[in-house]
């Protein structure tokens, strides 16, 4: 199976490289260093599996980019490499169109077992998830509880939070994002509405909490 390895650390990139290459079903053909380039060697090589980091700051997210490679290459499977085991993230990623989801810290065995899942139509969740993703599942019809509106959020929501809580002006948003200022402050207004906030500093901790700023 062809795989690409998407990961802003070139040292993780060259040691699951080194790990993945070793086995006799797998061959990695391309690394990336953000969700944008990552993107472009999904394109190039139409690999079979995507082994994408979840944060890489400060390029694309791996949560913006998988939603756009999942819509435009279906055919590649997307496994999220992250060190969060947060039910939040878990819930996102999946909507979003990945395959499945795994701790950094995982063994390289797990990691090799759950490329193979994956390949072959599965979904793989690290085991300390999948409790949280069953509860998901069963209150998937039941009203969103309102103390928790990050799941409220749009992925272009998700992706601009971060930045406005790192201090990025409308502008400088804009122009990493590829879209509009007035997509931006649009953005930026349902994002304080959705999540009840009136200020900045506001924001800000609330990204700390939500742990949105190592996006």
């Amino acid at each position: 199976m062809k795989i690409v390895i998407a990961d802003d650390h070139a040292v993780v990139r060259t040691g699951f490289a080194m790990i993945l290459n070793f086995q006799e079903d797998m061959e990695v053909v391309a690394t990336a260093a953000d969700g944008i380039e990552a993107y472009n060697m999904v394109a190039t090589h139409r690999p079979d599996i995507l082994l994408m980091d979840l944060s890489m700051p400060p390029g694309e997210s791996g949560l913006i980019a998988t939603k756009k490679i999942n819509e435009v290459f279906p055919e590649t499977k997307i496994l999220i490499l992250t060190m969060y085991d947060d039910e939040e993230y878990l819930f996102h990623v999946l909507k979003n169109g990945a395959s499945g989801y795994i701790l950094k810290n995982s063994p390289d065995e797990v990691l090799i077992n759950a490329i193979r899942m994956v390949y072959q139509g599965g979904t793989y969740i690290h085991p300390k998830m999948a409790t949280s993703l069953v509860r998901e599942f069963v209150s998937h019809n039941q009203t969103i509880d309102e103390n928790d509106p990050f799941q409220l959020l749009t992925t272009r929501e998700i992706e601009i939070l971060p930045l406005v809580a790192k201090g990025y002006g409308n502008k400088e948003i804009a122009e990493k994002l590829f879209i509009s200022v007035k997509t931006v402050e649009a953005n930026k207004a349902k994002i304080m509405e959705k999540l009840n906030l009136k200020t900045r500093p506001e924001l800000v901790e609330y990204a700390l909490k939500k742990k949105l700023l190592e996006f």
